[in-house]
Order: structure tokens, then C-alpha cells, then sequence
């Protein structure tokens, strides 16, 4: 018997560059985790990278480490695939197809069980798109598209026998407007 599942996906809060949050990233945390205070979680994953593992401990006091929730390029497009700038993008940094394929089988589809289930992971901007582009069924290289902010949420349900609904999608209504930006080059 399988149940819903609803996939809570979060971008770590702004962080020095490979280091730890920065104040506005911990504060973007501490928001988020107000926010979802009173969603019980099923299962908590976080990326194995600092940046993640203390956002989520500003969220939840539980979680798990997982590789597959790191920080890595799922797919490198080919010229053919994608416009010129986007497959230069990717091909600065290590493609982990292997990595995205346990994401996809450990954090999609519908839940084993009789009720529903609520999971939270997280991650890093390229696992969202990954997972955002999974669920609206888009082809592989369209996870480059997808720009998740610092501490905004993203919620995806599965449910049987029926395609992936994105419920939310890089919702920052939690943040005050000076949060608000997604840790590129430019700020809104």
C-alpha cells in the first residue's frame, strides 16, 4: 500500500563562500524554521556540506546526512540540448548521475505505508531544480532553469496513481524583502 508523499525541498541560507552561514543565512534559517514549526516530519535529510547541515539544524534539531542531497551538477546538458551558456555553465563542475539517481529513488514518488508522509531535505539549488524538473516531467537539462532562493520552500506531493503536483515552489513568504534573493550575482 502506498500514500502520499509530501516532499519538502529547502536551499541551504546564504553562506560564505564554502564555509558557514553567513548572519542574513542564519537568519533566513531561523525564519524558515519558525515557519515549518509545526509540521511534523517524517524524515530529514540534509546535504553533507556545512551550509546545509546548519540550516537544517536551524530548522529541526533532527537529520541525517546523505550524499544524495549534496551539492553536485545531476546532468550536464549537450550543445544540442541546451543553449551554449547553460552547458558551459555545467561543465565547470562534476556531473554525479549516479548521485541523482538516488535522489530521485529515495525522495520521489508516493510513500510505502497507509498514511501520508512528510519529508524534508535540505539541499542545494542544482538538487532542487533537479527535483522540481523530475516532477513536471520537463527534459533533463531544463534543472539549469530552475533558480531556488536561500531558505525558500519548495513542496512537491506524490500521490498514487497520479503524476507529481508541485505544491509550492521557491516560496520565500517567510522572509522580509532584504532576505529575499537567491545567493547569484545579482539581488532583486
Amino acid at each position: 500500500m502506498t500514500s502520499p508523499r509530501f516532499l519538502y525541498l529547502v536551499r541551504h541560507g546564504d553562506a560564505f563562500p564554502d564555509g558557514p552561514l553567513t548572519p542574513a543565512g542564519r537568519r533566513q534559517a531561523f525564519l524558515l524554521g519558525e515557519r515549518l514549526g509545526e509540521v511534523t516530519f517524517d524524515a530529514v535529510h540534509h546535504s553533507p556540506v556545512l551550509r546545509a547541515a546548519e540550516t537544517c539544524a536551524l530548522i529541526t534539531a533532527s537529520g541525517a546526512a546523505h550524499e544524495a542531497a549534496g551539492d553536485y551538477v545531476p546532468y550536464q546538458p549537450t550543445p544540442d540540448e541546451a543553449p551554449r551558456f547553460l552547458v558551459d555553465f555545467a561543465a565547470q563542475f562534476p556531473e554525479r548521475r549516479d548521485l541523482a539517481a538516488q535522489a530521485k529513488a529515495l525522495f520521489t514518488g508516493p510513500a510505502e505505508g497507509d498514511r501520508p508522509r512528510r519529508e524534508l531535505v535540505v539541499t542545494h539549488n542544482f538538487l532542487v531544480g533537479w527535483l522540481v524538473r523530475h516532477a513536471l516531467g520537463a527534459p533533463d537539462w531544463r534543472w539549469l532553469t530552475v533558480n531556488a532562493c536561500n531558505a525558500a520552500l519548495t513542496v512537491i506531493r506524490y500521490a498514487p496513481d497520479r503524476p507529481p503536483s508541485l505544491m509550492l515552489l521557491n516560496d520565500m513568504s517567510h522572509l522580509p524583502a532584504e532576505l529575499q534573493w537567491t545567493g547569484f550575482s545579482v539581488r532583486p
